[in-house]
């Protein structure tokens, strides 16, 4: 009972000072939806690399020439497609070039990437096709063209409805739509092309005006060989093509590690943002409940007269602190999510929703109630009576 009617107490000073408490509920806000949105997004991120890894295996290598380096070395198509041959432990290769320009499809006009691959890049990438069919090695410097699933939706929601056989315009050259492929996740091991650009024979991408290079090679092992011998045979391999090229090779598990050591860093430093914000939000909260307790000295004089008891008094300025944090916790988890979610829905990703953080997010809240509203209300059970009623 008495529990009840602090309860009902608190929420009517609360809403009886409804502009100062929100002012005091928009740190908390703040500080718990920055927490909610960040981790949420940090596990969104952590479950499509898991996914990815999952759908292409774990026996990949990706070569690229190492961004530091001063040779002049190039990544030559001939030589990428020997490596099978002559590399330990590598089945497949996929080249890529990536080349950015101007595409006009019917009425529609815009910028996009192309990405030029070979017939190869179909199964180390683990590729599915909604329509039509993928480059084949008969393709090779022909004007065909697959694309991406993003691009194919944006061409339908401008009225196109007959991809497959039709033209389309890049950088001045005319392509023909053979196939459409499935949405697929991208990012890490898989280029970004692969969801919002269109696919070209890579031989075909060398002859456009920029002529671009090779910039990196996925290559797919056999599943039981040494990553480390294999990059290392790979090395020795262009080495002797090209003694001042220096190259970068990462693997899956290269990937792994490296995003478990920045979760790590994220984590802290997610925790300091939200561990700063919290405290604000905690200082506005004491701040206006030792307003709260400055103006209602007369009320807090008249309960200690009637019998009230400095627990009581206590209790009742410690159920506000806690109300209004709480409060502001479940609309900072809600502001979190709603955060996380647009981010998932922007960048293509499967949003997850996990119960943990705004559970976490709510007892955090109600603990800086606790804590920063325990002086407020101390100071509000030591107010003598008498002093109390003399307040005007």
């Amino acid at each position: 009972m008495i529990v009840r009617e602090n309860l009902k107490e608190a929420v009517l000073s609360l809403v009886s000072a409804r502009q100062r408490s929100l002012l005091a509920l928009i740190g908390i806000v703040i500080g718990v939806g920055s927490v909610i949105a960040m981790l949420s997004i940090g596990m969104i991120v952590q479950n499509q690399s898991i996914r990815q890894f999952k759908e292409m295996g774990t026996d990949i290598l990706n070569v690229g020439k190492d961004g530091m380096s001063q040779g002049k070395g190039v990544l030559r198509l001939e030589d990428v497609v020997a490596m099978p041959g002559e590399c330990l432990g590598v089945q497949q290769v996929a080249p890529q070039t990536s080349v950015y320009g101007n595409c006009v499809f019917e009425q529609v006009r815009k910028r996009i990437s192309a990405i030029g691959l070979t017939r190869s890049a179909y199964d180390v990438f683990k590729l599915r096709m909604a329509e039509g069919r993928f480059l084949s090695d008969l393709d090779e410097y022909m004007f065909f063209c697959v694309l991406s699933h993003k691009m194919a939706l944006e061409l339908r929601k401008a009225g196109v409805q007959e991809l497959v056989g039709s033209g389309i315009t890049f950088e001045g050259r005319k392509f023909t739509v053979i196939g459409v492929l499935e949405s697929t996740t991208v990012g890490l091991m898989r280029p970004i092309e692969l969801r919002e650009g269109i696919v070209i024979p890579i031989t075909t991408s060398m002859r456009l005006p920029n002529r671009p290079q090779i910039q990196s090679v996925t290559v797919k092992m056999g599943s039981e060989e040494d990553r480390f011998k294999a990059a290392d045979s790979i090395r020795k391999y262009f080495g002797r093509r090209s003694k001042s090229m220096q190259l970068r090779i990462t693997s899956a598990e290269d990937i792994i590690e490296g995003m478990q050591k920045q979760m790590q860093l994220f984590t802290l430093l997610l925790g300091a943002i939200g561990s700063i914000s919290l405290i604000v939000g905690g200082v506005g909260v004491m701040n206006v409940m030792l307003v709260s307790v400055s103006e209602r000295r007369r009320e807090i004089g008249i309960r200690r007269a009637l019998g009230a008891q400095q627990a009581d008094i206590q209790a009742q300025f410690l159920t506000e602190a806690v109300i209004l944090c709480v409060i502001g916790g479940i609309l900072g988890s809600a502001l979190g999510v709603g955060g996380a979610y647009a981010a998932s829905r922007s960048f293509g990703w499967e949003f997850l929703f996990h119960y943990n953080a705004v559970v976490v997010g709510v007892f955090v809240s109600c603990f800086v109630g606790l804590f920063f509203g325990f002086y407020p209300a101390r100071q509000a059970s030591r107010l003598s009576p008498i002093e109390a009623l003399r307040y005007d």
